[in-house]
């Protein structure tokens, strides 16, 4: 079936609607370039960033916005100048980013660190193309995305569970595959939340010596465990945890989004020469630190951000190859209102995935 010439999705139109106020309207893609593939959506994942964006909390949001950037469909449509061997039908998905400059004078994307990309980054909804038209994302029926951001999926992996991978994800692959984790490795996963538990995930997978989740409470210690952590820290009931655990990481990938984290405590975790790599984006700034928590250990802080196609592309494949599944719960795509709500309430276990059923498609067009 061909790609129709308006796509239908839910829209923000103000930042009430991360609130929970939606509304399934149509909205025209940007116009269909040689190099673009047209998608049949039929699973979006939510992620954090679709209710920052909602609510305008990382800054103005362009409205209206159809948010959803973890996205598995189905191609309807290929440009004329797609390389890629794409075929009409094939199972593929798009993650937070939809384009970068790709000139091979730039130092990032002739490097494949198009998610470093500082001429050219468009994101998968909320940003702009240089045709001036705005990228429209996921909680939608069809996505338009130009092909070198689209990635096939493998078919050892369920549409469910490549969906969240596309940009939860690769946000903690990526760094923990950068900074060695893997056999000889202690890593430390702050958060678990829908990042926070694929690092936990991912760590067990890659083979480290010790996974410690690291989370304010023993709420979800249980999850943990079964996830595959070794130790459970909970830094709001375990007395003197920062002591307790002192020189045990080699590695921490903190996933919360909260500038009320105590990162000192965190720090003392490292050993010397330890990592601590910030994934997680809070509205506001991290919290101040003395320098000797660096300087002592020989300590780093790092960020990253999300992945390169190729390093999507390689993820996916690890994680059909170990079994890597997310824990997920499917929402029909009629409940995106109330599933983003649910989400920001932190009722997610641990990654909600909404559903596109043809039958109610129809019922909200």
């Amino acid at each position: 079936m061909p790609s129709p010439e308006q796509f239908h999705g839910w829209l923000g139109h103000d930042s009430s609607a991360a609130k929970g106020n939606m509304r399934w309207t149509a909205f025209t893609p940007k116009p269909f370039a040689p190099t673009d593939i047209d998608i049949k959506i039929t699973h979006c994942g939510i992620c954090g960033t679709d209710i920052h964006t909602l609510r305008s909390g990382w800054g103005s949001t362009h409205y209206p916005v159809c948010v959803g950037h973890e996205i598995v469909g189905h191609v309807t449509r290929i440009g004329s100048e797609v390389t890629t061997l794409f075929a009409l039908g094939d199972r593929v998905g798009v993650g937070a980013q939809s384009a970068s400059c790709l000139k091979e004078d730039c130092e990032e994307c002739s490097n494949g660190l198009e998610q470093h990309c500082g001429k050219g980054f468009v994101g998968t909804y909320n940003g702009r193309y240089p045709d001036g038209s705005w990228t429209y994302g996921g909680y939608a029926d069809y996505a338009r995305v130009p092909a070198h951001f689209v990635i096939k999926i493998p078919s050892g992996l369920e549409s469910q569970d490549a969906a969240p991978m596309l940009c939860g994800g690769i946000t903690v692959y990526a760094p923990l595959k950068k900074n060695g984790a893997g056999p000889g490795k202690r890593v430390g996963i702050v958060g678990l939340g829908g990042l926070g538990h694929f690092g936990v995930l991912f760590a067990k997978a890659l083979g480290c010596d010790k996974v410690v989740a690291i989370s304010r409470s023993r709420s979800k210690s249980k999850d943990a465990e079964a996830m595959g952590a070794d130790t459970f820290i909970a830094t709001s009931e375990d007395e003197k945890w920062e002591r307790k655990h002192s020189r045990s990481l080699d590695l921490i990938i903190s996933t919360v989004s909260s500038s009320d984290l105590p990162l000192s405590g965190y720090l003392r975790l490292l050993r010397t020469n330890g990592q601590f790599i910030q994934v997680g984006a809070p509205e506001d700034k991290l919290p101040a630190i003395a320098a000797f928590a660096l300087i002592a250990k020989g300590c780093t802080i790092g960020g990253s951000q999300i992945g390169s196609p190729k390093q999507i592309e390689e993820m996916l494949q690890f994680a059909a190859e170990k079994g890597v599944k997310p824990w997920v719960q499917e929402r029909p795509m009629k409940d995106a209102n109330k599933s983003v709500v649910d989400m920001e309430d932190g009722k997610a276990r641990y990654r909600y995935v909404l559903v596109n059923n043809a039958i109610d498609v129809q019922a909200m067009l």
